[in-house]
C-alpha cells in the first residue's frame, strides 16, 4: 500500500531569501496594488527608491526641446501642467500628441506605451491661438474697424 502526503501549495518561510522569492519582503507577506485600469496585480519589489521610478520625456514645443522627468503612471493633463511652468500656457491651451495621436488629458502615459526618452510633441489649441489674436488686434486698434476674410482657406486679417 503506498501513503500519499498532502502538498502544500502555499510560500514556504523557510528559505533564507525571505520566502522563495517574489515577495521580497522579510514576513513572507504579499503585497497588492491596483492599476489604473483597475487590475489588481502583486506590487513588484525591484529595489528603486523613490526618485527612480521617474521617467524622462523629450517635449517639443515646435520652436524649443524641453526634458521633463515625470512618473509613468501619471496622466497627459499632468503633463501638459507640468509643461505650462516652462511654456507659459495653461494646460487648457495645450494639446500633446505622441505617436501621431492626439491624446486626451484623462489617458495615462504608460497605458499608451510611453517609455523613457520617448518624445512628446505639444501644440498650441489653434482655436485658442485664434482667440487671443483676435482679442490683441481688438485692444490695440480700437479705432479701425476690423474686417475679417470669411474664406476657409485663407487666414488673413485686415485691419
Amino acid at each position: 500500500m503506498i501513503k500519499l502526503r498532502a502538498k502544500r501549495f502555499c510560500r514556504s518561510n523557510s528559505k533564507p531569501n525571505g520566502g522563495g522569492g517574489g515577495g521580497g519582503g522579510g514576513g513572507g507577506e504579499i503585497k497588492w496594488e491596483v492599476r489604473p485600469g483597475g487590475l489588481l496585480v502583486q506590487k513588484r519589489d525591484n529595489g528603486k527608491s523613490v526618485g527612480e521610478g521617474m521617467i524622462r520625456l523629450k517635449v517639443s514645443t515646435v520652436t524649443q526641446w524641453h526634458d521633463i522627468s515625470i512618473q509613468p503612471t501619471s496622466t497627459f493633463g499632468e503633463l501638459k501642467v507640468r509643461l505650462t511652468e516652462v511654456t507659459g500656457l495653461e494646460a487648457r491651451e495645450q494639446r500633446a500628441l505622441y505617436r501621431g495621436k492626439e491624446r486626451e488629458d484623462e489617458e495615462f502615459l504608460h497605458m499608451v506605451g510611453v517609455k523613457d526618452m520617448d518624445k512628446v510633441l505639444v501644440l498650441e489649441d489653434p482655436a485658442i491661438k485664434e482667440k487671443k489674436l483676435l482679442h490683441l488686434l481688438s485692444t490695440t486698434s480700437t479705432n479701425q474697424p476690423l474686417l475679417l476674410d470669411h474664406n476657409p482657406n485663407l487666414h488673413t486679417i485686415t485691419v
